[in-house]
């Protein structure tokens, strides 16, 4: 913590409390001195309204004193601003100590199962376990706790992969994640009827319309700009993350007007990494029980 903030956070609390002290101690003194409990005090409101002398018992005003008392005790124990107390703690520690424990504990574990074959790895119950709870950590927030996917967040349990599904492939996606980017063809297609023209080419590809001769007109466009990534016959490139045009698996989906706004703007869609986070072991524990999904 920068000594700015310290100061500003140690001054601030300090100040606070001193203040609630003063406040506490203040209204205790405040209303009529000398006064019987069934006395008026001598206060009139609307000509005949008066005020009984009912003061708040004791023990509510000693409550409030404990609770400043105990306010300081906690500060000195656990710290304030970047002094970290009499006890030594602080979050930071205390989560590298919860981590070095986990470590352990289950890194022996993640690395025996690591050491399996992958193939082997992806059928096995108790590494699967491991691998469903390290999915629901972090992957279910774009996935989906089915793996399912969702709009431009891919299907994991079916046979389709943008950058294939073997260990090599699962691995380096989860480790430095992925960047798929789809570029935007609008000026090469020269308007709107070369661009509906090849909408109805790419979707006839998948069997979604009939490929009648406007959307053949499209075809060397098509082999002109597109077969770089999804090849000549829309089959797609596993090496690029170029999608299969020929399936029925459609990551943003297949109407007209999607197809249409993916020509138009693009797409730019990514797989953040977890490499970090994860470590080499649990990666693979990872992958094989995505790789589990499909099968």
């Amino acid at each position: 913590m920068p000594a700015f903030w310290h100061w500003f956070v140690a001054a601030g609390t300090i100040g606070f409390i001193i203040w609630c002290a003063w406040i506490v101690g203040w209204s205790a003194k405040q209303g009529p001195q000398n006064v019987a409990d069934d006395e008026i005090v001598g206060h009139t409101w609307d000509g005949d309204l008066q005020e009984w002398n009912n003061p708040a018992p004791k023990w509510w005003l000693y409550l409030y004193f404990m609770t400043i008392i105990w306010a300081v005790g906690f500060l000195v124990a656990y710290g304030l601003g970047s002094w970290e107390g009499a006890l030594g703690w602080s979050q930071q520690k205390q989560y590298d100590d919860e981590m070095a424990a986990a470590a352990q504990r289950y890194e022996p574990i993640y690395a025996n199962f690591a050491a399996m074959d992958f193939d082997t790895l992806s059928k096995h119950p108790e590494a699967n376990e491991l691998g469903r709870s390290l999915y629901a950590s972090y992957c279910t927030t774009c996935h989906g706790s089915d793996a399912r996917g969702a709009t431009g967040y891919p299907n994991l349990t079916d046979s389709d992969w943008l950058w294939g599904n073997s260990e090599t492939a699962l691995v380096t996606t989860i480790t430095y994640g992925r960047n798929g980017v789809m570029p935007v063809l609008t000026p090469a297609l020269g308007g709107e009827t070369g661009i509906n023209n090849m909408v109805s080419y790419v979707r006839s590809l998948g069997g979604l319309v009939e490929a009648d001769p406007a959307a053949l007109s499209a075809q060397p466009m098509f082999v002109a700009l597109c077969s770089a990534c999804h090849m000549a016959d829309g089959s797609g490139n596993q090496a690029l993350g170029a999608p299969n045009l020929t399936d029925d698996v459609w990551l943003y989906g297949s109407a007209q007007e999607v197809v249409y706004e993916t020509l138009v703007k693009g797409r730019n869609n990514m797989m953040p990494a977890h490499g970090e986070l994860l470590g080499q072991d649990r990666t693979k524990i990872l992958a094989a029980y995505i790789k589990s999904l499909s099968q």
